[in-house]
Formats: structure tokens, sequence, C-alpha cells
């Protein structure tokens, strides 16, 4: 999703990290201002002429003071601070959690604590028994982050998965802002201003912020720009191999961060370059062979590597095919792309709830001001089929975003979507359409840096209208970026790890051959004992889970699709009732053997439940069905049900009222 021109030999144009090359005559330096994946095409030779001279001085200059000048520096700097900005409550504030989706904060908790362990304890890394035992999770299916979770062990075994999550937050959004500013900076827009623009925009956009609420893995598109960078560099001759395996190192890294982003970017890029190969088949013929020669290499490298963890993620343990129907439905609202974000300065958390399904899907509110400008840019720089075949992209994303049926302000108009036709096929069955809009902002990043490049071009070779050019872009770029700018994180208290288990009291009734079962069970609700379990370092066992599983519908054998939760189980049904609110049924000998059942099949060595909203209601409830009533140990209730579960001939007889 971005943009490239090149001279007439094929080669890329403008300021280049390379060594610089001769500018001659034949230059193609008219149509297409900017080149993704190589550098900038320029509208005239009295702008390159500047730029090569530039470069050529700093040949003989240290590489790094030619590769960063003080204002790559301050930009960087700018990334990390607003980064930090965002995520400074969860810095100050350790004992706090995400307020708007805590239950993937702490699923990605556990994820940090399984990528340490498999580093430490050399375990299976697709997959792991740790919650949901005895059928495991499908580890290549849930999005378990391996690329990050591995680099940052030392820090998930010094300070715990608690402080690694904060790294891990902080550190995508800062790294993916500095990833975009130098790839714009170095191959698409000479002006640092430009780049830092678009960089700030593609880094920091309402839905980036919005994901950035519970969703680390989502906001790490560091290696974005760099993929789509390499792409369009798979046009050069001569370099098929080397190209080839530098792109297929990154889809693979990318792979192992966040499958969603890595298909998205495809997508992106497939239309871009199919286009652009049709449009330039007559001025540069000699690049369809060359790309499609890398690309090939490209694909059977990665291929090759990612093989076995997809067959795993496909037909292997605990797989699932396509998310259910309705979270296939979750299309943005139509209204959404015109109003702002409850994290932008300007949104409102009301109108926001009534367009989103949720405060982590807030993925189109781009507010009228950037609409306009958007479309105001598009209309400047039209003769770029580049820029035009983006804005053509940006388009297609909006429409696949509004799901199998559009909705405006809330309300289900009737008229289909285009995701109608295609949310039902294979890989598109397990993508959310509203996610769709995610993708336009990196689009309108880039095309942000192009305008301010022209901006700069137009004051720099046009004096006269030196003074009115540039009062005009701050100020649009100004009145459609002020009321987008993002708000910090919202946090609230957790609950704390209970001293049962932060002490290692767990390890006296739980060991290799038993489970933990806490009340209710781990689920979307209720995640907090993801968290109890990544903090022992994945020592303690879980049943239940909170995870994408395979709904295995015993009215259905063949559906496959993914749930949220495990199947349903009487004794976890029973006790999810009754947190929610539900009235205590009539408790029966048949209830009491159902629970047994359930016991042994969670293999559970203890039953846990800690204080929260409706404890009293579940420990009188489990006591009923156990017929005896817990200890207190250490701020837990606690049953030790080894003696029934290992003793096959043991029944339920229920015992006096709690």
């Amino acid at each position: 999703m971005t943009i490239t021109g090149f001279d007439s030999t094929g080669q890329s144009t403008g300021e280049n990290l390379l060594p610089p090359r001769q500018v001659t005559a034949d230059d193609d330096l008219d149509a297409e201002l900017i080149a993704l994946g190589s550098s900038v095409a320029v509208a005239a030779p009295a702008v390159v002429a500047p730029i090569i001279e530039t470069v050529e001085e700093q040949v003989g200059r240290p590489f790094w003071r030619r590769w960063l000048t003080w204002r790559d520096v301050a930009a960087l700097v700018s990334m990390l601070a607003v980064a930090l900005y965002l995520t400074a409550p969860l810095w100050l504030n350790l004992d706090h959690e995400l307020r708007d989706d805590p239950q993937d904060q702490a699923f990605f908790e556990w994820m940090l604590a399984h990528g340490a362990r498999v580093l430490t304890d050399g375990v299976y890394p697709f997959f792991s028994d740790r919650m949901n035992y005895p059928d495991g999770v499908n580890m290549m299916a849930n999005t378990s982050v391996l690329a990050v979770s591995l680099p940052l062990t030392p820090i998930t075994l010094l300070f715990g998965p608690h402080v690694a999550f904060n790294v891990f937050l902080t550190g995508a959004l800062a790294f993916t802002g500095a990833s975009w500013y130098l790839v714009l900076s170095r191959r698409f827009v000479t002006s640092r201003a430009a780049a830092w623009v678009g960089a700030l925009f593609c880094t920091f956009a309402p839905s980036m912020v919005s994901h950035a609420g519970g969703h680390p893995n989502i906001v790490s598109q560091f290696l974005v720009p760099l993929i789509i960078w390499r792409t369009l560099e798979l046009r050069v001759p001569g370099k098929a191999v080397r190209n080839g395996l530098i792109l297929a190192v990154l889809l693979v890294w990318q792979a192992f961060i966040n499958l969603e982003i890595l298909f998205m970017t495809a997508v992106g890029l497939g239309f871009f370059c199919a286009v652009m190969a049709v449009v330039r088949r007559k001025s540069h013929p000699g690049d369809v062979l060359p790309f499609l020669r890398a690309l090939g290499i490209t694909a059977l490298a990665t291929l090759a590597a990612l093989a076995y963890p997809l067959s795993v993620q496909f037909i292997g343990p605990q797989s699932y095919q396509g998310l259910h129907e309705s979270v296939r439905a979750f299309g943005a609202d139509l209204g959404s792309y015109a109003a702002y974000s409850r994290h932008s300065v300007a949104g409102d958390a009301a109108v926001a709830a009534r367009l989103a399904q949720n405060p982590a899907e807030e993925n189109a509110f781009f507010g009228w001001g950037l609409l306009v400008l958007f479309a105001g840019l598009l209309l400047w720089l039209r003769r770029s089929a580049a820029v035009l075949t983006i804005g053509g992209i940006a388009v297609l994303f909006a429409a696949m975003s509004l799901g199998p049926s559009v909705v405006l302000n809330g309300e289900d108009t009737g008229v289909p979507g285009i995701w109608a036709v295609l949310h039902s096929i294979p890989v598109l069955d397990s993508a959310v359409p509203t996610r769709w809009a995610m993708a336009i902002a990196p689009i309108i990043g880039i095309v942000l840096a192009l305008g301010c490049q022209r901006a700069a071009d137009m004051i720099r070779t046009q004096p006269a209208s030196r003074g009115p050019v540039r009062v005009a872009m701050i100020t649009a770029v100004a009145m459609a970026l002020v009321p987008l700018i993002p708000k910090p994180l919202a946090t609230v208290p957790m609950d704390p790890v209970p001293a049962f288990v932060s002490s290692g009291t767990w390890k006296t009734y739980v060991d290799d051959r038993h489970t933990m079962v806490t009340l209710p069970l781990p689920d979307g609700a209720y995640p907090d004992p993801l968290r109890w379990t990544a903090e022992t370092g994945h020592e303690l066992r879980l049943a239940g889970a909170y995870a994408l599983l395979p709904a295995q519908n015993p009215q259905d054998p063949n559906d496959r699709t993914a749930a949220f939760a495990p199947p349903w189980r009487p004794t976890s049904g029973l006790m999810a009732s009754i947190k929610q609110g539900n009235p205590i049924p009539e408790i029966t000998d048949t209830r009491r053997e159902m629970t047994l059942a359930d016991l042994r099949f969670w293999k559970a060595g203890v039953v846990v439940l800690t204080p929260q909203t409706r404890d009293i209601e579940m420990l009188r409830t489990m006591s009923d069905l156990l017929g005896f009533r817990p200890s207190w140990v250490g701020g837990a209730w606690v049953w030790d049900v080894r003696h029934l579960v290992d003793d096959q001939d043991a029944v339920l007889t229920g015992g006096e009222p709690y």
C-alpha cells in the first residue's frame, strides 16, 4: 500500500542509501511522485540535483552520521514519547490492567510466559496443555506471538509477564513508528517532516490506539513498511535470490506476530502490484519478469519455513475452521468513517459505542476532516497512477470492512456488502471484516506523506507561492489530525494474584497428574486464572481456557468453527450461570454425579474460589455438590478433591448447606 516511480533504466530514483548514481536526461521524473519500495520520484531535475549533491557530500562521513541526522533522531524519539504517553497509565500503575480489554491482556501475558518456557524448558512451541486441560490449546491458531515472546524472555523471567506485556505494547508502538518513519524518509519522500507526519498517522491512527487497548499483536506493525518496501524491490533485475530471501525472512517473522496483518498487507500489495504492472507495461516492460522470479523464490522459501507451523494451525490438534458466523458479521458501521473514536480527543464514548462492536474494534473512525483531506490529496496527486491505485485499494478495503450487510448509524440498511460473498471463503472466514478498515490507515498515512512532500517541493521551487502553500498545507493537516490526537489508554485496578498461587502453596495440591479448577472456570468474562499460571512460569496447569478453540458442537459433529471457550460442561456452565446472577438450581444427585465426572475429566487436584462477585453463592453450591466445605488458604477458598478424582469408586453424597 504505497507508491513508486522508476527511471527509464528500471532503477530507483531520488535519495537512496546506496551509492549515488548519475542522473540522465532520460530519467522518468514526471508522473509518479514517489515510489514504494525504492525512494522518491521527483517532479523536476532541479529538485533531484541538490539531493544527489547532498548524498555525494556524505559518502565520506561515518555510516551513522550519513544515516541519521538530528531530525531523524528527533523523529524517532517522538515516536517513543507518544508510545509512552499512551501507555503511561500502565507504567505508572503496575497494579492496573487495561480497562477495555483485560481478557486479552491476561491472554497475552499467558502467551509471554509460554514463550519464556519454550526457551527455558524447551517445550513444544505450537501446542500447550497449560490451560484447557486435557484438550490443550493450539498455539498457532491463537496468535502465540512467538516472534515477540521469545526475545522478551529475559524481561519475562526477571520482571514477570505483566511488565513484559507493558514492554511489548510500548515497544510495538515505538518500533512501528520508527519503521514507518525510516522507510518513508529513505524510500518514499525526501522531506523529513513529510515522513514524520505520515509515520505518526500510520502508527497512532484511531484504529491503532483502539487495538492498543488489548491487542499488542495487531499494533506490532513494524515489519509492514519493510515488507512493502522489499516487495517492490523484487523488480530489481539480477537480485532475485537476495531480494526474494530478504522478503521471505520478513514474511516468516510477521507470521509469528500476527497472520491477519500479514494477510491484509499481502492483499493490498497484490492489488497494487497487479494494477501497476498493467499501467506500466509499456513504459517499464522489464519489471515484470525480475519481479516474478524473485517472488517465486520468496514463495518457496516462505512456504518451506511455514509449512509445518501452518499445518499445525489448520489440521493440528485443537485446530478450527473459520470464525463463528456472529464474529464474521462484525462489520464497520458506515457512519463510523466520519465519526471520532472514543480514544481521540474529539471523540464521544456514547457515539462510538453505538457505531462499534466494542472499544477495541473502533477501526474506521477517521472523521470528516481527514476524509476530506484524503480525497483532496488524491485529487491533487491524481497524475500519479500509483497514488490513484492505493486510493482505489482504500475504497476496496472500506467496502470489505462493512461486513455482509451495510449498517448506517446503528441501523441495518438491508443492503448486502461485498463481504456477504467473501465471508465463507476459506481463510477469509477467519477474518473479522471490520478490521479491513484498519488497513486503510497506512494508506492514508502514505498519501499524507506524499502530499506534504508535494507541498515541500512547491515551497522550494516556487518562492512566490511559498507562504500560501505552507499555510494551506499546515492548516489542512492540522484540521484533519488535531481532533484525532489520542488519549492515554484507560486502566483499572486489577485483582492481585492470590497468595495461594504466588506463594507456591498450590504445589501442595497440583502436580503433573492434577490441575487447578477455578470458580468460575477461566473465560472471556473471568481471565484472571490465565495471569496466575503465567506468574508461575506455566508450572501451574488449568482446566478451562480463554482462547480460540473448536466448537465441538455435539448436535453438529462437523461444526469446527472457533469458539472463545472450551465446549460446555455441566459444572463450568453452572458456575458461569451463577456468576452472571442467575438463581442457583436444585442440587440433586444427578448434578453431583456430573460434577464428579467433570472433575475427573479435568484431573482436578484442587478447586479454588477467590473473593469476587457472587462468590458466596458459588461457594455454597460447590460445597453442596462436593459434600464438604472448603479451607481458607492464601486468600482463597480451597477444596482438595484429589481423593475424589483418584478414587474411581468415590461418589458425592452432598452435605450440609453452607
